[in-house]
């Protein structure tokens, strides 16, 4: 009796665990490849999209690691060592995304968001 039990114990456990190993990796979206990362990030220089932050902001922080290594690309301005080109631009608060044209977008973008601000083509 007791060798049964342990038996269905252990079914259970093995069956809790798969199922929350292929739930995760359902609800887990695909990384996109550094290829198309660096590719994105290209583009949105090419569309003088620049980031205005800090590097103690956790929302900065972010908005960096979604490009990881790419990110050498994305236009940057680290205001605490730029406050008066900060101040001069309008950044009230970080991250700051600014285009071209001086539209101001305040807060984290993510890749969707900066992609409809760009008209940069989404990375897959």
């Amino acid at each position: 009796m007791k060798y049964t039990s342990t038996i269905a114990f252990v079914i259970i456990i093995v069956a809790l665990i798969t199922s929350f190993v292929i739930i995760s990796k359902r609800n887990s979206p695909n990384k996109p490849s550094s290829e198309a990362i660096t590719s994105f990030a290209q583009c949105l220089a090419s569309k003088k999209l620049t980031m205005y932050g800090a590097a103690w902001c956790s929302h900065c922080k972010k908005e960096k690691a979604l490009f990881g290594d790419a990110f050498k690309y994305i236009p940057y301005v680290e205001c605490p060592e730029n406050e008066k080109l900060c101040l001069d631009k309008g950044v009230n608060g970080y991250p700051t995304w600014i285009d071209g044209a001086g539209v101001k977008y305040v807060g984290e973008q993510g890749l969707d968001g900066l992609a409809k601000i760009s008209g940069c083509p989404l990375p897959n």
